[in-house]
C-alpha cells in the first residue's frame, strides 16, 4: 500500500462519515481526497476513475456552496429530501445510457490516444458504470437528495470485486467499510426526512 492509498483512503472515510451525519466539513475533506485518488488511480490505469476525480472535485465545491448558501424561498440551508420520482426515474436512465458509452470509448481510449493512455484500461465497462452512477450520486448528494445513498451501496458492492481483481485489496476492504457507512447513511437520512414531516 502507497502513501498515497493510505492518505486518500483515511479522508475519504472521514468525508463520507461526515457527509452521513450532514456536517459540511465534509466537502473540504472530500477534496483533499479527490487529490490524492486522483494520482492513485491514474498510476494503476484505471482512467475512468482517475477523471471522475476532476467531477468530484468541482461537485464537492458546489456541494459546499449548496449546504451553506440558504434557500430564497424558505431562507434555510439545504435539508434531505427524497428526489421527485419522474427526475430520479430519468436520472437512472440517463446513467445507464452515458456509462455504456463511457465504457465503449474507455474500452479504446489506449487507440485513440496512445500518448496519454499507453495500455488498454481494465475492466472499462465496469469501471465506467461505477464511474457514472459515482457522478450521479454525488450530484444527489450535492443536492440532498436521499436517493444519493442507494447509488453509493451499488457502486461499493461492485467497487469491492473491481479494485479486489486489481490488486488494491486494501481499496477493496475501503468499499467494504464504504457499504457499511452508505448503508448507515441512508438510514440516518432517511430518519432525518421522517423527522423533518413530523
Amino acid at each position: 500500500m502507497s502513501y498515497i492509498e493510505l492518505l486518500g483512503t483515511i479522508f475519504y472515510l472521514w468525508s463520507v462519515w461526515l457527509i452521513s451525519k450532514r456536517e459540511i466539513l465534509t466537502w473540504a475533506v472530500g477534496i483533499v481526497s479527490v487529490l490524492l485518488y486522483m494520482a492513485l488511480f491514474y498510476q494503476i490505469r484505471l482512467y475512468s476513475d482517475a477523471l471522475e476525480q476532476v467531477y468530484y472535485l468541482f461537485v464537492s465545491v458546489y456541494g459546499w456552496w449548496r449546504w451553506s448558501t440558504p434557500q430564497p424561498d424558505t431562507g434555510k440551508v439545504l435539508d434531505v429530501r427524497y428526489c421527485p420520482h419522474r427526475k430520479f426515474l430519468l436520472t437512472a436512465v440517463v446513467t445507464i445510457v452515458v456509462a455504456i458509452a463511457l465504457g465503449t470509448v474507455m474500452s479504446r481510449v489506449h487507440l485513440l490516444l496512445p500518448t496519454i493512455f499507453q495500455q488498454p484500461a481494465s475492466y472499462p465497462y465496469l469501471d465506467a458504470i461505477t464511474t457514472v452512477m459515482s457522478f450521479t450520486a454525488m450530484g444527489l448528494m450535492a443536492q440532498k437528495c436521499i436517493e444519493s445513498w442507494y447509488y453509493w451501496i451499488i457502486v461499493d458492492i461492485i467497487g469491492i470485486g473491481l479494485y479486489y481483481a486489481k490488486e488494491v485489496k486494501f481499496i477493496s476492504l475501503l468499499y467494504v467499510i464504504l457499504l457499511f457507512m452508505a448503508i448507515n447513511g441512508l438510514i440516518s437520512w432517511r430518519k432525518a426526512a421522517k423527522m423533518r414531516k413530523a
